[in-house]
């Protein structure tokens, strides 16, 4: 009997084996063949228990000869002392802690790989919670043991013997990959990458094994975006080309400052995408305070002038409300159409949001559909249907990586013509994310920071070690303001008995944090806090409040009106408040790395210098205190993006977690496989130029929904 990549398991490796792999998710013939080994054991480096050294890192086969499972005294959970036992006779303790996952496999009599540091206790040497596979009587014929993601219920050596059975029964697969390129980059064939991965005979086997299939994965990814890519620029756009005499020369002539060498030239480049008949699919990134908002309010307005409207999606109520007091701010007479004052030829600015009012909102959606706004600011409310254009010419995406693709493509599809996009961008990119991530996109970098930002000064507070340097947070809190500065207290949660805040974007926990308290949050410690600055004017800010009351608290505090603002991260992008000179984040080491850094992007914003107090009770040498060390080494937003991808599990980045096993994405690297990136990115346009649908290549668009799951599935890489 035949099988191919789409058959059922049950056919080539039996029902009961195929019925324990659909708790990983493997359902297909090709879904097993694609859930690669982690990593693998080479028998010629095992160590012999005799031989082991305190210290070393080393790799033992062993057969159990007792298992004792007890609780243990001085602290929760239960402990299980296993002694284990060579063929040469040698034996070795082993302990492992909380070890419910493992009581099925480490059994008396069972053989398995134990991996870990040998240490010591009461003078004899033992392995500490090692890494444990059950071992196989095959694997001994074998000089690499293949080791594969798993869980509780299935077993590495389960899905061993599952793979080698199925290779025993299965012709190669048809290749993907163009003949010609695999001659160029010495890649073998599919068929032999897949044997060799799970069954390799030296390093060798597993090292062209990977390559081979991290260009399939890369292909993949490229094809898709290049598809996208494509499909954009098939539709017409409205050409609007610079007007002479028209508002954006005005406001160019009114600005009080020059434009930075970077808003010129990335300036130029939309000017110039504007002025074609192809859409625009541009993505502006630059650092905190790079002046973004600037290079979009210019892109708007030449496209004002040229009789067309400009949208610009916002995240948040409070960014979108701060978006339209700053356009109008920057705009003046040039933006207040049909009031006293205006300037000739001036536009009009309309904000709409989900929350508003319904005469608000009747008179902002009349605007928006009459034309007498040329700009339209907005939440994700612009996308619903009821929302329409007079002549919609240009969609600006602020912090693209809050929108997914879908929400993007509903504004892009409105009318017979598609409106030019902007999409912008303050959390700085590495060059092999933009490449992955925002390939169907032209990447602008913005980069230098306008005259008049003043400098940051990040200090990490570590009050496990010392914790009376809080009460000096709250003193330097009380010395800026008494300059006559304000300041913000960041808290990762809201409260109020919720148990995710959608706003919070935690790192995955480290060993040993199971037991870590929540998060601190806003309602729970305001109190505390005004207590602490008696005297300060204590304001509270955080996504749960009502959209008129957000407001509120915003703009009192832009007016001064509070000393101290408590928030969480609602106010990461976006705000902008010249007199604020002082953050603290608590419990910083809940932030993501690229969120601190747009947190502490609030401050300095003025002529005064910023301050920004990372408070942790994370110790040092922890994972998450490299996180804050990093940011408090320099304010390069692209170099932390670089540590942060360092830092970071991959499947972050790209977005599908690449332990699922729906994922193709299980190898591709961003930070090892830059140069196979860069050249499958070329592959890909170049074969999607030649072949627009990919209908001469049929196994080049299976390997696209291979990669990616299905084509709609593409929309991942938006949120990454």
């Amino acid at each position: 009997m035949e099988f191919d990549t789409d058959s059922r398991l049950e056919g080539p490796i039996g029902k009961n084996s195929a019925e324990v792999l659909v708790k990983l998710g493997l359902e297909t013939v090709g879904d097993l063949l694609r859930h690669y080994p982690r990593r693998y054991v080479d028998r010629g480096r095992l160590s012999d228990i005799s031989g082991l050294v305190e210290g070393e890192h080393s790799t033992v086969v062993a057969e159990v000869t007792s298992a004792d499972l007890r609780y243990m005294r001085n602290r929760r959970g239960q402990m299980l002392k296993v002694i284990i036992r060579d063929e040469k006779g040698s034996a070795l303790g082993c302990t492992f802690f909380n070890p419910r996952k493992l009581l099925r496999f480490l059994r008396v009599g069972v053989v398995g790989v134990f991996a870990g540091k040998v240490g010591s206790f009461r003078g004899e040497l033992q392995l500490t919670h090692p890494q444990f596979e059950e071992f196989d009587e095959g694997d001994a014929l074998r000089p690499f043991l293949s080791i594969y993601p798993t869980t509780a219920k299935v077993a590495s050596q389960a899905i061993a013997r599952s793979v080698r059975l199925l290779l025993e029964q299965i012709d190669d697969p048809t290749d993907p990959l163009p003949e010609e390129l695999r001659r160029r980059e010495k890649l073998p064939e599919l068929g032999q990458a897949l044997r060799r991965i799970h069954v390799p005979e030296s390093e060798a086997d597993i090292h062209a094994a990977r390559t081979r299939l991290v260009w399939d994965e890369a292909l993949g990814v490229q094809l898709a975006l290049a598809l996208r890519r494509r499909d954009a620029l098939a539709r017409p756009a409205p050409a609007c080309p610079r007007v002479d005499g028209g508002l954006l020369d005005a406001f160019d002539a009114d600005l009080p400052f020059p434009l930075t060498e970077g808003q010129e030239s990335v300036g130029e480049e939309i000017a110039a995408d504007l002025a074609g008949e192809h859409p625009m699919n541009r993505l502006v990134q630059g650092d905190v305070g790079a002046g973004k908002t600037i290079v979009a309010l210019r892109a708007m307005l030449q496209v004002v002038d040229s009789g067309k409207q400009a949208a610009m999606l916002a995240p948040t109520e409070v960014l979108a409300a701060q978006h339209a007091r700053s356009l109008r701010s920057m705009l003046g007479a040039l933006g207040r159409a049909g009031e006293l004052g205006a300037s000739d030829g001036a536009t009009s600015i309309t904000l709409l949001t989900g929350s508003m009012g319904v005469k608000a909102k009747r008179q902002a959606l009349l605007d928006a559909q009459s034309g007498a706004a040329g700009i339209v600011v907005g939440t994700h409310a612009l996308i619903q249907d009821t929302v329409g254009f007079a002549d919609l010419g240009l969609v600006v995406v602020d912090e693209q990586h809050r929108f997914g693709v879908e929400q993007r493509d509903a504004l892009r599809a409105r009318g017979e013509t598609a409106p030019h996009m902007l999409v912008m961008t303050a959390t700085p990119i590495p060059r092999t994310v933009a490449m992955t991530v925002y390939g169907d996109l032209a990447v602008s970098e913005l980069k230098g920071l306008p005259r008049g930002r003043s400098p940051v000064t990040t200090t990490v507070v570590p009050v496990a070690e010392h914790p009376s340097w809080i009460e000096r947070v709250w003193q330097r809190i009380r010395e800026e303001v008494e300059r006559g500065h304000q300041c913000y207290v960041v808290c990762p949660r809201v409260g109020d008995t919720e148990k995710d805040d959608p706003e919070l974007e935690e790192p995955p926990p480290e060993d040993g944090e199971s037991d870590r308290r929540p998060p601190l949050a806003v309602l729970d410690i305001a109190p505390m806090i005004t207590e602490k600055l008696a005297g300060l004017r204590v304001g509270i800010l955080h996504g749960k409040l009502p959209p008129d009351e957000k407001d509120a608290v915003m703009r009192a505090f832009e007016n001064g009106e509070y000393d101290v603002l408590v928030a969480t991260t609602v106010i990461e992008v976006g705000v902008d408040v010249p007199n604020a000179t002082g953050i603290v984040l608590l419990d910083a080491d809940r932030f993501g790395l690229s969120q601190l850094h747009q947190l502490r992007g609030r401050v300095g914003r003025g002529s005064a210098p910023g301050l920004c107090l990372l408070v942790t009770e994370m110790p040092a040498a922890t994972t998450a205190r490299e996180r804050l060390d990093a940011v408090a080494s320099t304010t390069d937003g692209f170099e932390l993006a670089r540590l942060d991808l360092e830092l970071r599990r991959e499947g972050d980045v790209l977005g599908a977690s690449q332990s699922g096993s729906r994922s193709g994405l299980k190898l591709l690297s961003l930070l090892r496989h830059g140069e196979v990136i860069a050249k499958s990115q070329v592959y890909a346009r170049d074969l999607v130029d030649r072949d627009p649908d990919l209908r001469q290549h049929p196994r080049l668009r299976d390997l696209v929904g291979e990669t990616l799951g299905d084509e709609e599935r593409v929309a991942y890489l938006d949120k990454a």
